[in-house]
């Protein structure tokens, strides 16, 4: 059944493709809501980005037809169109009577709810404006398109399996097996048995006989089909993995053919430590990578205390602390190649082996064969953490860590 959604503001600029997610439906704009993107279109942040995208998209559907009349959009029949609100406030009831952009909204919802037959949705990420068209009798609901539910179902990158004694035993002779035989466990009496999902590239696997729990072994699911065994060594930098995610994220953090790793979890789980341990590994001591690149986005935990004295470095060095503490504490008890120990990462900084950059200034450049880390990237934008990715050059390597619980940033949440 064809529906009447009307479009809050603040869907537009949240996302600029929204017109596109209402299939064979009519999407209706507020004039309002023209009006008000206007004021936005000349941000400079990713809001105003966003403001400046629909304003050209709607000018370009001008050459199709009439806004006012509609425009199909799309390929299942949907339509766009600019609505007029004025002649409908007197269906508003005196309490929201008055020059309020939301109140005109509503009144565009109420006049379709009267004129038309197709019955009327409004879409709107404000809290208090779904109360309100709750109130007046109006459908309102939340824009959730790749919405992320729950921090639950975001994909693990690790699952377990249960397979034969014999795929075991082959697993620890060959370093591989197939992926076919990788099974389900044998379905005991009584229960239902189990849909596995289909094995990804890069995604790790515990790997469990179905006759002896206590027989297992963890490998990776390689493009090829084949899950291999880790190819991690027993200490890195004087650390070692001391549970299976960790064993996961260390092979990941040392495989050059992986380009990108995110790891997300909790304080203290060793995210930031891991990360720094392969990354010295990798460009120090193996040098398949030129240097070790690190940073962070700079958001204050609460009250700020102002501006900071100083050169960018001078500026940078409360923010980036807690990545000396963990190469200090890597660095602890540990022998340069020259067999002396190492002064610290201001030996590294001075062999142009470690650089520590703002991500305010990261836009524009090119990264090639670098080993890149950002750290507390749980206070970026999607759209921040695609520049980011974008600035990736040949032979780089790309690891995102964070925690979505942990969010200092006042603009998002954890979805």
């Amino acid at each position: 059944m064809d529906k009447n959604f009307v479009l809050d503001t603040n869907v537009l600029l949240h996302d600029p493709q929204a017109i596109n997610a209402f299939d064979e439906h009519t999407v209706n704009i507020p004039i309002t809501v023209i009006e008000e993107i206007d004021r936005f279109k000349k941000g400079l942040d990713e809001t105003g980005r966003n403001a400046r995208q629909i304003s050209r998209f709607l000018d370009s559907l001008r050459e199709s037809g009439d806004l006012k009349e509609g425009i199909p959009i799309g390929e299942k029949g949907g339509k766009i169109r600019v609505v007029f609100g004025s002649e409908f406030v007197d269906l508003l009831p005196k309490e929201l009577v008055g020059e309020k952009a939301d109140n005109r909204i509503l009144a565009v919802c109420l006049g379709l709810q009267e004129k038309e037959k197709p019955p009327v949705i409004f879409v709107t990420k404000d809290t208090n404006l779904r109360i309100k068209a709750n109130v007046l009798g109006i459908t309102a609901e939340d824009y959730e398109r790749g919405h992320v539910v729950s921090i639950d179902e975001l994909y693990s990158g690790n699952t377990k399996r249960f397979v034969s004694a014999e795929s075991i035993e082959s697993f620890f002779k060959v370093g591989a097996a197939h992926v076919e035989e990788v099974v389900d466990r044998v379905v005991e009496e009584g229960e239902e048995p189990s849909v596995q999902d289909e094995l990804k590239p890069n995604e790790y696997v515990h790997l469990v006989s179905e006759v002896d729990p206590q027989q297992n072994a963890l490998g990776r699911h390689t493009k090829d089909g084949e899950v291999v065994a880790l190819q991690i060594p027993k200490d890195i930098w004087g650390i070692h993995p001391r549970n299976r995610e960790q064993r996961f994220a260390m092979d990941a953090l040392l495989n050059p053919e992986i380009s990108l790793v995110t790891l997300v979890g909790q304080a203290g789980t060793g995210k930031t430590l891991l990360a720094i341990a392969a990354g010295l590994q990798m460009s120090v001591e193996e040098q398949v990578y030129k240097r070790l690149l690190v940073s962070r986005p700079i958001f204050p935990m609460g009250r700020d205390i102002g501006f900071l004295p100083g050169d960018v470095q001078e500026k940078l060095r409360p923010w980036m602390q807690p990545v000396f503490d963990n190469v200090e504490f890597l660095f602890s008890g540990v022998e340069g190649r020259d067999g002396k120990k190492h002064r610290g990462y201001e030996e590294l900084i001075e062999m142009d082996m470690l650089a520590l950059e703002p991500l305010t200034y990261i836009r524009g450049r090119s990264i090639p064969y670098q080993y890149i880390i950002v750290d507390e990237a749980q206070n970026l934008t999607p759209h921040e953490v695609k520049t980011i990715i974008t600035r990736a050059g040949e032979g780089a390597k790309i690891v995102i860590t964070g925690d979505p619980y942990q969010i200092d940033n006042p603009y998002i949440d954890s979805t």
